[in-house]
């Protein structure tokens, strides 16, 4: 009897040596596959971006993506996994001599974000977009109420996302919104329309909630304390160090003085 337990327990450790050993194979199989289907200005493999900068790279697997001599994209910009990059209705259709998707130095979109567009879409230097949002310059019309949706003829009209921008998971912008300077449209939010540089909007249909006054700083109030920014310089084994020393909660409110009262 001993002899089986240890027949079958070496069994099973070989079985779960195995089982290790091909998940680390497929991990590092996905990582070399992740590495080399990256598209970057010095690798762009199929894709002819009439513009790629220095420091941008478009993580593998990509979306959708045609229309790539209308495309400039800035530089640094970071394009996460299943983004749709679309300039026109169609693949291989002459779009005329100018760019219809433009992207500023440090535009960073979200996995699975999508930008589709007819008419031109420019968004902003280091505009943030979280996942899953939807950027589009072309939307259905439903004028004839005889005809399905989706067989009439589409309306376009241009979009301009302004620069340090932040759009919130599963946004949607829509044709003809112009969004200022430092815009924060939160998550879930439809936007259509000007929105001001400085202002908060929320909602479907988006409405502002907050916005900057030079004079009386946010209006409402922000309630929560301002970040303490990391200090210039810090390097990532500094601030690793500073982690290590920062106290648990539960030690800090040990450690906080009785209240005298």
């Amino acid at each position: 009897m001993p002899k089986n337990r240890n027949t079958f327990s070496s069994l099973a450790a070989l079985t779960a040596w195995r089982r290790r050993a091909v998940t680390r194979a497929v991990h590092g199989g996905w990582r070399w596959v992740q590495q080399a289907g990256a598209v970057t200005a010095e690798r762009p493999g199929r894709l002819r971006f009439r513009r790629i900068g220095a420091g941008t790279r478009l993580a593998f697997p990509q979306g959708t993506v045609f229309g790539e001599p209308w495309i400039e994209l800035g530089e640094c910009c970071i394009i996460a996994e299943q983004v749709t990059l679309t300039a026109g209705m169609l693949p291989d259709l002459d779009l005329g001599p100018d760019p219809v998707v433009t992207l500023g130095n440090g535009v960073v979109l979200g996995r699975g974000s999508h930008v589709v567009a007819d008419a031109p879409v420019r968004i902003g230097a280091d505009t943030f977009c979280g996942p899953y949002v939807y950027i589009t310059s072309t939307n259905h019309s439903y004028d004839d109420p005889d005809e399905p949706v989706g067989r009439q003829w589409p309306r376009s009209a241009p979009v301009e996302i302004g620069p340090g921008c932040w759009l919130g998971t599963g946004a949607v912008i829509l044709p003809g919104a112009r969004l200022g300077r430092n815009v924060v449209v939160a998550a879930g939010a439809v936007v259509r329309g000007e929105v001001p540089d400085h202002t908060v909007v929320a909602g479907a249909p988006a409405r502002a909630v907050r916005h900057w006054d030079p004079v009386r700083g946010w209006q409402p109030p922000i309630r929560t304390p301002v970040p303490v920014p990391v200090p210039a310089g810090l390097t990532a084994e500094q601030l690793a160090a500073l982690a290590e020393l920062a106290p648990e909660p539960e030690a800090a409110i040990s450690a906080a003085p009785a209240d005298p009262r």
